[in-house]
């Protein structure tokens, strides 16, 4: 079958597994506050006075809500064996067809333990996808644009998530269960194409070289990188960089997860690891999920879904800045001045709450005790506008950012199970947040916004103190970094992550205009290269 290696083509196919989890957040934040899925899943029987359904109660939707993350941590985890042994596409395949499954499940659900089933389902697949898809893209994408190219799958989130709430808003008004069934049952289409796209797209050729299949990784680079030209200078140097490190590593046991917590990988490790919890601990996706709640505390009245729209809306146009500009800004000051900005926006809403509200009442008529407070007048305009900022400022930064670096901080032979770990981490606190929120703003009301403030204070100095710049590097360069034989390097650390940059000379490779000395030293690792094999 044709193969086709426009890495554009490539990631925009790919990255329609990012977009599943986009469509669970709006399939859900969307629904959980209409009357057909409140009277399908009426947990808690007819509101006394006004009759109307009153659906589960704020800790069983909570659990409704993190059963996909629950599912999604197991499938992180497991998609690393997936992804090693049958290779990054066919995981992600294997992805796809268990989102379809889940899917069936969940548009036919008629009780809540079959809707947490079928949605604990759909977890498997996003855990699998949210983790391989980055690896896959990393692996295929140039050193200059591979930010831009992993930053897809947050702007396939966002875009999922915009989608998939204008489906379900038009839905909304639809009598009966059709209104959430019908957008349920749609989600089954992007899992389709998702499948069938990634029949015309080549394998990784670092996972083919992993595997001795030398011939089908360089004819992937050629196609790819090479623009059909075998002799490309960065083709000869990816190859010869991805021989050394082959050859080196094929000299260490076969990885297990207990490899990443040796002292020479653990600061990687963690660095990944918290990469993923901190994007969690922003607090972002609770605001997706629960967007419906805030906006009612705003005395948004019964229609909540026009104005979270707009929050949708604003997610997608604002991540587009970081696909253009992510690899010149670098990781680094991405991610702090995202992790700034947030702390900034969340402590004006906790203030304004604090302040300006007052707690609610059986007179407010509502039907959970998550909306737990009454907000109105200017104050409540300005927690809107805080709100909007607030997605605003993670949509450039932290959304695309913690997908990227991850992938891009480990060497070959760990890099499917170690991203999976990471990964898996960003869905036990997506489980977690999603189940803990309704109860937190039951119990400690505005101190909820508190509490995400003082995560972005500490994201904000873990990142200085310890993240190191990836950006335009080979992913070998990058493994280099954290080696202790670098001047100034600190013993199982590497370089000091304050002490790195963006250096973007690596773009005159590409683009061909090496200097002589450059192509000199290309030609010599491209001839090593081939009395190796």
């Amino acid at each position: 079958m044709k193969q086709f290696g426009n890495i554009y083509l490539i990631a925009a196919i790919s990255v329609i597994g990012g977009a599943l989890f986009g469509f669970d957040i709006s399939s859900m934040s969307a629904i959980i506050s209409t009357q057909p899925y409140k009277c399908q899943f009426n947990q808690q029987g007819n509101n006394p006075v006004t009759g109307a359904c009153q659906g589960p109660d704020d800790v069983v939707q909570g659990g409704i809500t993190a059963a996909m993350p629950g599912g999604s941590w197991l499938g992180a985890l497991i998609s690393g064996f997936l992804s090693d042994i049958f290779g990054r596409k066919t995981s992600i395949q294997v992805g796809a067809l268990i989102w379809i499954v889940g899917s069936v499940l969940v548009c036919a659900s008629q009780n809540i333990p079959m809707l947490i089933v079928g949605r604990i389902i759909n977890g498997l697949s996003v855990g699998i996808c949210s983790a391989q898809v980055p690896v896959y893209i990393s692996e295929l994408s140039p050193p200059s644009k591979r930010g831009r190219f992993i930053g897809m799958q947050q702007w396939a989130i966002t875009w999922g998530i915009a989608i998939m709430f204008f489906i379900c808003y038009g839905s909304s008004f639809i009598n009966g269960s059709a209104a959430f069934r019908l957008p349920w049952g749609l989600q089954m289409l992007p899992a389709m194409l998702l499948f069938f796209g990634l029949m015309v797209l080549p394998e990784s050729p670092r996972w083919l070289a992993k595997h001795d299949r030398w011939e089908e990784a360089k004819a992937v680079l050629t196609l790819v990188h090479g623009r059909g030209d075998p002799h490309s200078q960065l083709v000869a140097r990816e190859m010869a960089e991805i021989k050394e490190v082959v050859d080196f590593e094929r000299q260490n046991a076969d990885v297990s997860y207990i490899e990443l917590f040796r002292p020479r990988m653990l600061n990687r490790t963690h660095i990944g690891i918290f990469t993923q919890i901190w994007s969690q601990l922003t607090g972002m996706n609770v605001m997706m999920y629960y967007i419906s709640y805030i906006f009612t505390m705003t005395g948004s009245g019964d229609d909540v879904l026009l104005p979270s729209g707009i929050q949708f809306i604003i997610n997608v146009v604002m991540t587009v800045p970081a696909l253009i500009w992510l690899d010149r800004w670098g990781r680094r000051p991405t991610m702090l001045v995202g992790a700034f900005f947030m702390c900034l926006w969340l402590c004006i809403n906790a203030g304004l709450f604090a302040v300006y509200s007052r707690p609610a009442t059986p007179e407010d008529g509502f039907d959970t005790a998550a909306i737990s407070m009454v907000i109105s007048g200017p104050a409540a305009t300005a927690v809107i506008a805080s709100t909007y900022l607030f997605v605003a400022s993670y949509a450039p930064t932290w959304g695309p950012a913690s997908w990227t670096y991850p992938a891009e901080l480990y060497p070959l032979r760990v890099r499917g199970k170690a991203v999976a770990l990471a990964t898996s981490a960003n869905w036990a606190f997506n489980f977690a947040l999603a189940y803990f929120v309704p109860p937190s703003f039951a119990n400690i009301t505005w101190q909820t916004y508190i509490l995400f403030a003082v995560f972005c204070f500490c994201m904000f100095w873990h990142t200085f103190f310890m993240f190191p710049e990836t950006a335009n590097k080979t992913l070998e360069d990058v493994v280099n970094t954290f080696e202790n034989n670098n001047p100034g390097s600190i013993k199982y650390i590497g370089t000091p992550a304050w002490k790195t940059h963006n250096d973007r000379s690596i773009i005159r490779i590409e683009r061909n205009l090496a200097s002589s000395e450059e192509k000199i030293g290309i030609e010599h690792e491209h001839s090593a290269e081939a009395t190796k094999m």
